[in-house]
């Protein structure tokens, strides 16, 4: 598993490895990239934006949905601790179901 910095394709933050496990997400806008097949393994060749579409509350705190803005793949991702919280209820104010 591989938590390494990066820099936000989004909002141009530079975003500090998490810590306690690998980050997959900017704390500041919250999109990530469509890095991986297994979390932290970024192996997936799409590499296309993963737009936060919706928050699921989670026994661990709250899962951030994200639809793919290049392959439409839907993922979850655990939101972490620095996430800007005011930004997760943002998401979650917006957040449409689909079917």
């Amino acid at each position: 598993m591989r938590d390494d910095s990066f820099v936000c394709d989004i909002c141009g933050f530079h975003v500090a490895p998490l810590g306690y496990t690998a980050r997959d997400h900017c704390p500041v806008c919250l999109h990530s990239k469509h890095v991986d097949i297994n979390p932290g393994d970024r192996r997936h060749s799409c590499q296309g934006i993963l737009v936060p579409v919706g928050v699921l509350n989670h026994r661990k705190g709250y899962k951030i949905i994200y639809k793919c803005a290049s392959c439409a793949t839907i993922k979850k991702n655990i939101a972490a601790r620095d996430d800007d919280f005011t930004k997760i209820l943002e998401i979650a104010a917006n957040f449409q179901k689909w079917d």
